[in-house]
């Protein structure tokens, strides 16, 4: 068998048969790093390589499920939403009368939403939940810190 035969023969179907699949993955992967890149520059529990990593492995997940041909794919979904809901459950903390890690252990259930989403191939819903999710959580900090601001101006001004 020559190089062009076993190319031909057996990267190019192996290329064929997983492209989808590899593209799929990335696309997770980016929409982890766009959201993660933005709780990483603000110094949160769950960064960049941990949602990028909760969003491929959310992909993957339904990837290998979906190729099972399993019939029940709620079983995953109930398993993903479980999974990824106790995993957010440990960046919650409470201090004093308040509680911290709530955008975060929220933001990483959505991720992996968004993971699942992808990998069932539904790109457009996992872009646009990504922005979403990056829109909410950059410029509504600026919005709360602003309103913040006002509301601790009119207190410092009415004592």
């Amino acid at each position: 068998m020559t190089w062009d035969e076993f190319w031909t023969r057996h990267v190019c179907d192996f290329c064929a048969v997983y492209a989808t699949d590899v593209g799929r993955l990335m696309l997770a992967g980016l929409c982890g790093a766009v959201v993660g890149w933005e709780r990483e520059a603000h110094e949160k529990a769950a960064g960049l390589r941990t949602h990028i990593l909760l969003a491929v492995g959310a992909c993957l997940f339904t990837l290998v499920a979906a190729k099972a041909q399993h019939d029940d794919m709620t079983r995953l979904i109930q398993g993903m939403v479980t999974g990824t809901g106790f995993l957010a459950g440990g960046v919650i903390f409470r201090e004093g009368l308040s509680v911290r890690g709530l955008t975060t252990a929220v933001g990483l259930w959505l991720m992996g939403a968004i993971g699942m989403a992808v990998g069932m191939g539904e790109h457009f819903l996992g872009i646009v939940a990504t922005i979403f999710m990056f829109m909410t959580l950059s410029v509504l900090r600026r919005v709360e810190q602003r309103f913040a601001r006002r509301t601790d101006k009119g207190q410092s001004s009415g004592t």
